[in-house]
């Protein structure tokens, strides 16, 4: 009998912890390779760790709610057998040094080509992809001289996509049988000559704000913060205490926009199989004036400014728990209405039950949240950094309005809601901060009642 140690994995490139969430094994239960054995969340998403052997789990290191490093031992497996080729056997053996036979010159310069040819060919570095790969499907592809490029196009069968044991095997039979292109390696950049940097003047560090003790009362309840409340909350106060916050609202008359969607709704969910809900509609708003002020869709690094070329939209969905996350609809100009629905409705139902992907929340480059969906007017959102603007959608409500007709004005009932558009004043002006939210209100103050979908 023999021991496995089975670590933590590295998650993605800037993922350096996480905390364990729940352990689908117990000790004394039987698994089988490539089985989950353990939950864990980072502060990008959640998933599961599978196994490298068959075997029976032995031991637990940590329990619910640790924060666990990445290579640390999380548990301990009994497989049958040898041991297994992670564990060194030194057993303190003497080594016998023999004196090197001569080699002939042509011999030993051929060993040395193949030395160099070999030191030459660079090992893939799998751990820079954002994509989860278990430690035994990157051992094999290491094995087989599987490069990144090829790794990522696998189409994986496991869990929300993951790339299993069998996926790769699959593959390299194709590769073998002349099935999948060859992938080219790309070529090693020349190196650079660095060029001496002064060092930056150090600033003072701003002084943390001091906790403030909260007398308990008889009956209060302590409650401590979640893992992603915590995260939430240091986002929160990073975001006020890097952009200085500046707020417009804008009026909107979407009385159009209202009936024109009572009017389709029904005939689209029986033609489509998806509900059509105000937010795509939004969200195509919102892409069309990004694309008139591409000056809102940046980022600010340092002392410049990163333009953006893709608009990616953040969409703040509310979860079961009260806590927020923000999937993120890749490219959304480029995507028509009924492309818009499907992929609001996918991302807010995989957000409520917690099966989003890493990429889906990343990428960002501009937020909008619905704050109307729990009957607030309008609102000062807090900007998703490093974007530079969030918009907040208040709640449509029947209101009496002036209407202006060639015939004259008189009153009537419309159907209207405000728009709470925050912006980094750092570089965003109130002339372009206006402009943008009032642009998205003439987008939605246009739409065509006649519009086809």
């Amino acid at each position: 009998m023999s021991k496995f140690e089975l670590k933590l994995p590295q998650m993605g490139e800037s993922v350096a912890e996480a905390t364990l969430t729940n352990w689908l094994k117990e000790v004394g239960d039987t698994i089988e390779m490539d089985e989950a054995v353990f939950e864990i969340a980072t502060d990008k998403v959640d998933s599961e760790v599978p196994s490298e052997v068959d075997g029976v789990l032995l031991e637990k290191r940590f329990d619910v709610d640790d924060v666990i490093k990445v290579g640390e031992v999380v548990a301990v497996i009994q497989i049958d057998g040898d041991a297994d080729d992670t564990t060194d056997d030194s057993s303190g053996e003497e080594m016998t040094h023999e004196e090197p036979a001569e080699v002939p010159a042509q011999e030993l310069e051929a060993q040395m080509a193949s030395v160099k040819e070999s030191v030459s060919t660079a090992t893939p570095d799998y751990s820079s992809s954002e994509r989860f790969y278990s430690p035994l499907v990157k051992n094999i592809a290491k094995e087989e001289n599987i490069s990144m490029d090829e790794l990522e196009a696998i189409v994986g069968t496991g869990k929300e996509g993951r790339v299993t044991k069998n996926d790769v095997m699959a593959y390299l039979e194709n590769r073998s049988h002349g099935n999948q292109p060859q992938v080219q390696a790309a070529p090693q950049p020349e190196a650079k000559k660095e060029t001496p940097v002064a060092p930056e003047p150090t600033k003072a560090a701003p002084e943390k704000p001091k906790e403030s003790k909260v007398t308990l009362g008889a009956g209060d309840e302590v409650i401590p913060l979640s893992r992603m409340g915590k995260l939430i909350a240091h986002h929160m106060i990073e975001s006020v205490s890097t952009s200085a916050h500046v707020q417009s609202f804008v009026e909107v008359d979407v009385t159009n926009v209202v009936k024109w969607r009572d009017k389709v709704k029904n005939a689209f969910q029986q033609r489509e199989g998806e509900k059509l809900t105000f937010t795509p509609i939004f969200m195509e708003a919102v892409a069309m004036a990004l694309k008139k002020y591409p000056m809102m869709n940046i980022s600010l690094d340092g002392d410049k400014v990163i333009k953006k070329k893709n608009i990616n939209l953040g969409m703040a969905a509310a979860l079961p728990d009260g806590n927020l996350i923000v999937p993120v609809i890749k490219n959304a100009d480029q995507l028509n209405l009924v492309g818009m629905a499907k992929t609001v409705n996918d991302l807010a139902d995989r957000a409520r039950n917690n099966k989003l992907k890493p990429d889906e929340i990343k990428d960002g480059t501009y937020t909008v949240t619905n704050v109307g969906s729990f009957g607030s007017v309008f609102g000062t959102p807090i900007i998703n950094q490093p974007q530079v603007g969030i918009l907040a959608l208040g709640a449509i409500r029947k209101m009496p309005s002036v209407i202006e007709t060639d015939q004259g004005e008189y009153i009537g009932i419309r159907s209207k809601m405000y728009l709470s558009h925050s912006y980094d004043h750092r570089v965003v002006n109130g002339a372009l901060g206006g402009m943008f939210v009032k642009a998205v209100a003439d987008y939605l103050e246009a739409w065509d009642i006649n519009r086809e979908i």
